[in-house]
């Protein structure tokens, strides 16, 4: 019997269950913090926060320009 060649899979659904979205550590600190969009640049916490983990964890551009910080883009 001949080697069968090529992906026996391919044309079928994926039997992967449903993607499942995570939120950010930035949307999870705002949902801690109790904040609404248009509370984030008046936030100290926020703006703490922002600063210390600004080359680490996902913080909108927006934010860090309103704030002045720069970021670390070797990081």
């Amino acid at each position: 019997m001949a080697k069968r060649r090529g992906n026996p899979n391919w044309g079928k659904a994926d039997q992967q269950g449903p993607v499942v979205i995570v939120p950010s550590s930035f949307e999870q600190i705002v949902e801690e913090f109790g904040l609404t969009p248009a509370q984030y640049i008046s936030s100290a916490r926020l703006r703490e926060w922002a600063r210390l983990n600004k080359n680490s964890k996902y913080v909108p551009e927006m934010l860090l320009e309103e704030w002045g910080f720069g970021v670390d883009s070797a990081v």
